[in-house]
């Protein structure tokens, strides 16, 4: 069985049934969006392709007549118990028109170990990384992103999370794989409801 498959086995044993009816709604995005995200980004993660082959976003994503809204995604922070949607191919290529600056955390020193020495400190260029996930709070506290321009000390395709307040980017993965594999070891905390 392949990563994207292992995932998605994973991810809908783990769904509450509810969120699991949603994501049953959602299809694939269409091959000229696929081609145009490969075009663009010739090192786009073949398994970030075949996720988007099977579900084309899920955050307020139309399908047809219905809207899903559901995390299918997960992270580091809170110790992976923060869940994230999935954008659609259109969204990612939108979104990651824009330079994320990080300079404003590196002019002090207070501030050093806010951007992970794995990040190139010119930030996140347009052309150069994927925007593909915003946390449950609409992406307000937290992003992913999969970056082509690593400094030195980092490696191409590697997974960035950006967290808000304190801000920070950090290196959660050396790869889209490595990073499915993270949540699948995790066995899927961020979609478990909280007891307390």
């Amino acid at each position: 069985m392949n990563l994207v498959n292992q995932f998605l086995k994973g991810l809908r044993a783990a769904l509450p049934a509810e969120e699991l009816d949603e994501l049953n709604i959602a299809h694939g995005a269409t091959q000229e969006d696929i081609d145009t995200l490969k075009s663009q980004y010739p090192d786009c993660p073949e398994s970030l392709i075949r996720l988007l082959e099977n579900i084309d976003g899920t955050y307020w994503r139309k399908y047809g007549d219905k809207e899903i809204t559901v995390c299918i995604l997960g992270s580091d922070v809170e110790e992976g118990r923060y869940p994230y949607y999935l954008l659609s191919t259109k969204e990612m290529l939108q979104s990651s028109k824009q330079e994320e600056d990080m300079s404003y955390l590196l002019e002090y020193e207070e501030d050093e170990e806010a951007v992970d020495p794995k990040i190139n400190p010119e930030g996140l260029l347009p052309g150069k990384y994927i925007h593909f996930s915003d946390c449950m709070n609409n992406g307000g506290t937290s992003r992913l992103y999969i970056d082509f321009n690593p400094s030195d000390l980092g490696v191409k395709g590697q997974i960035i999370r950006f967290l808000h307040d304190p801000d920070e980017y950090a290196v959660i993965a050396n790869s889209f794989d490595a990073y499915l594999q993270m949540l699948i070891d995790g066995e899927f905390i961020y979609l478990s409801e909280d007891e307390d």
